[in-house]
């Protein structure tokens, strides 16, 4: 269970290789933004890694979050063994369980369908150790917070759906098998407020 805020901790502090990795994402991911917005994609990995050291996780770890996405994203395997090379194996193993498809779609490599990915990914959550899970928890509360802001923009409200591969009852069923299995695996506050916001998503109508 990760610690509270309420709980004294030794001081953490990061080093030039959490710069480094955040130059590496910053051009990995250049200039995608997030699904339907104008905001750098860089700013998701942010706040993922932010989460992930307020919860007492290390520099490894921040650096896994701002990773987390890269390989899955932006060149499957390769991505994977080059991110080794740089950061580690530990930080590569980080990335490797945060990824639902290895596949390196820009080189003509298809990835498994929506379900399929989503599906193996719950079952293998329980498997995985509390460093992990910790990155996977802040990157699915964030994503999930995301869209919940965006349902409640009134310029934006239902259509946020349609940013997605997924329908909205998928993305729904979704986010309720990750709340529960957090739950289970990893209780807590951050869990805890998984569920919360999976229920606000399917109980906002939105607008437009």
């Amino acid at each position: 269970m990760p610690p509270t805020h309420s709980k004294p901790s030794r001081a953490r502090s990061l080093t030039d290789r959490f710069d480094r990795a955040l130059a590496y994402a910053t051009h990995v991911h250049g200039g995608q933004v997030r699904k339907g917005t104008s905001v750098p994609y860089v700013a998701h990995l942010l706040a993922v890694a932010a989460t992930v050291l307020e919860y007492g996780g290390d520099e490894e770890m921040a650096i896994g979050a701002l990773l987390h996405d890269a390989a899955e994203d932006q060149g499957g395997s390769a991505r994977l063994e080059d991110i080794s090379n740089r950061f580690g194996e530990r930080v590569a193993r980080f990335v490797g369980a945060c990824s639902d498809s290895l596949a390196n779609t820009a080189a003509g490599e298809k990835k498994a369908g929506w379900r399929e990915r989503k599906e193996k990914y719950l079952a293998h959550l329980p498997a995985l150790d509390a460093d992990v899970l910790l990155i996977s928890l802040s990157d699915k509360v964030h994503n999930a917070r995301s869209i919940l802001r965006d349902l409640r923009k009134e310029e934006v409200g239902a259509k946020v759906w349609s940013r997605f591969s997924a329908s909205r009852e998928e993305t729904l069923w979704y986010y309720r098998k990750l709340a529960e299995t957090f739950r289970r695996v990893l209780p807590g506050q951050l869990s805890e407020e998984l569920a919360e916001i999976a229920d606000a998503l399917e109980m906002e109508p939105g607008r437009g």
